[in-house]
């Protein structure tokens, strides 16, 4: 499947990210997988860094002193490029595939996302698969003209300030939740300003979208499908969201 309408010379993607989250064995440990997936994956992914999990708990019972215990845990086992541009991860819950920029397309990138989801499979044994996600973060640097700009000009789907309050932005944060009619893939937007560095405003563009769904581990063509879909509904999102003029940044 093509991304005629996305053959951007400059895509403003930062990172796309693939996630497949499973039901896991009862008794797995990512700690005892480190090793053996360290062997796994160091031929493409030579680097290797672990990412912890941190929790906190505060118990009250009566008018006792509160009691406060932590925890520290493996969130997951990364495996990166020499470059660091992409990295597989081994998750608690899953699998993910992360893409930094420069990003081509997802049709470049899917023939590795398969190959390195069956060394997760024959490494972690997950039970089923529960959910697929397609999150992909953009950053679109605008200018700013005498300190101003009118945001319709680059966003179909902007914020507005009521009329006559006297205010001008100085930031936003904008996130939309939706589901898709037909296939109840479900999207989660984010619109949200970054500090202004000198006559330009980032903004970031995420926009999250997922299935949830039983399949077997080793049916890749169900994977393949519902990330196909995924990246229908987040292409219409991305399209319809940003002006021609925006896109001709991009061009």
């Amino acid at each position: 499947m093509s991304e005629p309408a996305f053959s951007l010379s400059k895509p403003p993607i930062v990172e796309a990210v693939v996630d497949i989250d499973c039901d896991m064995p009862p008794t797995q440990d990512l700690a005892a997988l480190e090793g053996p997936a360290r062997e796994r994956f160091r031929g493409q992914y030579p680097k290797f860094r672990t990412r912890f999990l941190h929790e906190g708990q505060i118990e009250l019972q009566g008018d006792d002193l509160p009691k406060v215990s932590a925890r520290r845990g493996i969130q997951a086992l990364q495996f990166l490029h020499d470059d660091e541009k992409q990295l597989v991860q081994v998750r608690g819950r899953g699998f993910s595939f992360n893409r930094l920029a420069p990003y081509s397309s997802l049709d470049a990138y899917l023939p590795e996302i398969e190959r390195t989801w069956q060394l997760f499979v024959s490494l972690a044994s997950p039970i089923q698969i529960r959910a697929v996600r397609l999150r992909y973060i953009n950053r679109i640097e605008l200018q700013w003209k005498e300190g101003r700009i009118t945001l319709g000009d680059y966003l179909k789907v902007s914020p507005q300030l009521p009329d006559g309050a006297g205010v001008t932005f100085a930031g936003f944060f904008n996130q939309h939740a939706a589901v898709e009619e037909g296939t109840g893939n479900t999207v989660n937007i984010i619109l949200a300003t970054q500090p202004p560095q000198n006559d330009v405003l980032p903004i970031i563009f995420d926009i999250e979208a997922a299935t949830t769904g039983a399949a077997e581990p080793e049916d890749w063509a169900w994977i393949l499908s519902r990330v196909q879909s995924l990246r229908t509904l987040k292409n219409r999102v991305f399209w319809n969201t940003l002006t021609d003029q925006c896109l001709k940044l991009f061009r």
